[in-house]
């Protein structure tokens, strides 16, 4: 399963004994040299009993009465460590010292954590090309180079998390050319920063091609970029395309700049849930010439905040064409756009075309501005103007705001009509119970697992750990996460909010660290004869798959069940929540050509859908309206679903 969205205009969904401990500790230096070495220890008799999977296996035999063989596939994401860690680290835990040996922890508990760069103080007098280049920490790098070339291509491609630095970059340099291309492409989770890059720089170009695309997470800042700046242009081009669920933030980007040029050009295409924001972007510029050009087009739910952009600038012209065209909801916030601005012109052309209706916001928009010219030609629906100013403005084929009155909404009517969806709605992502009949012939659509992989920890060290957004400062201490823009700062904060989030009507949750902690949250709810269940791999995935034998559990009877979805955490961390009123079906699933079995499935059908959006991807995939239909998915692999035992 992808990492959470925002759920925007959508239906949202131990511990061992310290005499136990004393048996087991041993000096920190025999951890860090011999006892590193013994991996996960097991015996004759099956997993040591001493080391963490050990105890989860004693653990599920106590409180799961269900004699059904355990389920390996929960019971391989035990943490790894072995008794000697175990002890060593809990010891650490105690301490409050697992952040003097972060990378050891990380490496032997199997946990997501990023690097500490060093500071990287190489210079080169001559063109430069990076090929195959990562993880590097640039500190005063290109200060005062006339003219040249420095290349980065193929840079952290295919890494799982890429921290990459750029901090003084190019300052004072004149005419000098950066050129990244296929930069952390195909990444993970990634760290991009760049911090007073350019700065004072004269003339020259930084182009940006096929940055960060099809990464999932990425986390990408630029600070102070080009500032003071004289004649130096700026090319984003297919910037972190197909990405999915991130966040990209230009601060202080062209502040006192002279003639700056910017171009986003298929910036944010096809991508998932990624937010971008620009802070204080061209601050007291001059003659800065801005353009968005087919920017976050066919994406789901991209947000853009656009706040004190452009502020005090002289004659700027910024430039919005097919932005947000065809893309699934999302929303952009101008918020003291302009402000006290000499003569811009904003030309919005083909703005926010969105399959599914998102929202635009202008507050103080153009605030004590003098000769502002702001265009609206084709501009989409529901939107808010706020304090915004009224002289120089123009619109022309502007959509007003959709009303209930005015009938039914896009989605709505898209669905309706047989008209093909957009790609977010995935083809087979939602359908009817009724096609879990044997010989039918459905698509499956994408359910591989795309976060990092991780283990659970041990219940004994998850409750030495602090969790809780007022513990946060001591939890980014623990994961060395840095400034609040860090993607491990992100992440924290990201993950502890949603688990504090009141639960929605009707909804009883928990975010679980542990398996002693899943075990303990489904026991409560469903009582000790419980059974777990997930779809058994990802074959079939993107293709036409055949429907198999079905068999309903509980004979198919409507029950509850709790569902655990992954939160995206340095340890595994679910969020579980019980689902009332569903049926859940297992089913083999066949290759339709050869009709030989490549997969059994779990799949879990909502029946009662009142309280769900009218513009939740169900709906607009099968065509009808909240309570009128059942709406049915796969279990995505390493999600899960419990249910009383048959």
């Amino acid at each position: 399963m992808v990492p959470p969205t925002k759920q925007t205009h959508q239906h949202s969904h131990s511990y061992l004994t310290k005499k136990m401990h004393s048996i087991f500790f041993f000096p920190l230096f025999l951890l860090f040299t011999v006892g590193v070495e013994t991996g996960v220890e097991s015996s004759g008799a099956g997993e040591n009993p001493f080391t963490p999977k050990g105890y989860v296996i004693r653990y599920w035999k106590k409180q799961i009465s269900d004699d059904s063989p355990k389920p390996l596939f929960l019971l391989n994401k035990a943490s790894p460590l072995d008794s000697v860690q175990f002890a060593a680290f809990s010891k650490l835990a105690d301490q409050r010292s697992l952040s003097t040996h972060l990378p050891e922890f990380c490496t032997r508990a199997n946990l997501l954590c990023f690097p500490d760069l060093t500071p990287s103080l190489e210079k080169h007098d001559g063109n430069v090309n990076f090929a195959a280049y990562n993880e590097r920490n640039f500190t005063n790098y290109g200060t005062g180079r006339p003219g040249g070339v420095d290349s980065f291509k193929n840079y952290s491609d295919g890494e799982n998390i890429p921290i990459d630095t750029f901090r003084r970059y190019s300052r004072d340099s004149a005419g000098h050319k950066d050129k990244f291309t296929s930069y952390a492409s195909n990444a993970n989770v990634a760290d991009g920063s760049f911090n007073t890059y350019g700065t004072a720089a004269t003339g020259g170009v930084g182009d940006f091609s096929n940055y960060n695309n099809e990464v999932n997470v990425p986390n990408l800042r630029f600070t102070s970029y080009t500032d003071n700046g004289n004649g130096r242009e700026q090319s984003f081009s297919s910037y972190t395309n197909e990405a999915n669920s991130g966040d990209e933030k230009f601060t202080s980007y062209g502040k006192n700049a002279n003639g700056a040029v910017n171009a986003f050009n298929s910036y944010g295409k096809d991508a998932n849930v990624i937010g971008s924001t620009f802070d204080n972007y061209g601050e007291i510029g001059n003659g800065a010439n801005d353009s968005f050009t087919s920017y976050g087009n066919n994406g789901n739910v991209p947000e853009n905040t656009f706040k004190n952009y452009g502020t005090g600038g002289n004659v700027p012209v910024e430039t919005f064409k097919t932005y947000r065209d065809q893309s699934n909801v999302g929303d952009d916030n101008f918020q003291t756009y302009g402000k006290g601005s000499n003569t811009a012109t904003v030309n919005f052309e083909n703005y926010g075309q969105s399959f599914n209706e998102g929202s635009d916001k202008f507050s103080s928009y153009g605030k004590d501005a003098s000769g502002e010219t702001v265009g609206f030609k084709i501009y989409g629906v529901n939107n808010t103007f706020k304090e915004y100013t009224k002289k120089g403005v123009t619109f022309a084929r502007y959509n007003e705001t959709t009303t209930a009155a005015a009938g039914p909404t896009t989605a709505t009517l898209a669905a309706e009509s047989g008209k093909k969806v957009n790609k977010w709605v995935e083809p087979g992502k939602f359908f009817r119970e009724e096609m879990l009949k044997g010989g039918n012939v459905m698509p499956m659509p994408d359910i591989r697992d795309k976060m990092p992989k991780r283990s659970f920890l041990p219940r004994v060290i998850v409750s030495k750990l602090p969790f809780s957004t007022s513990k946060l400062r001591e939890l980014k201490e623990i994961f060395h996460a840095g400034d609040d823009d860090s993607s491990m700062a992100k992440m924290l904060a990201d993950s502890l909010s949603e688990c504090e989030r009141a639960p929605s009507p009707g909804e009883t949750k928990r975010c679980v660290a542990s398996i002693e902690e899943m075990i303990d949250f489904a026991t409560s709810v469903l009582g000790r004869k419980v059974v777990v269940r997930t779809t058994e791999n990802t074959r079939g995935y993107n293709s036409n798959i055949m429907i198999g034998k079905v068999k309903g559990i509980n004979s198919g009877k409507v029950t509850r069940s709790v569902s655990c979805h992954q939160s995206l955490y340095p340890y595994l961390l679910y969020y579980c929540h019980s689902v009332p009123k569903v049926r859940v079906y297992e089913a083999d699933i066949l290759d339709p050509n050869s009709k030989s079995k490549i997969n059994h499935g779990v799949a879990i059908c909502h029946l009662d859908t009142s309280s769900w959006s009218p513009d939740h991807g169900a709906f607009i995939a099968l065509g009808s309206v909240p309570g009128k239909i059942e709406v049915c998915h796969w279990i995505f692999e390493n999600d899960m679903t419990w249910t009383i035992g048959d």
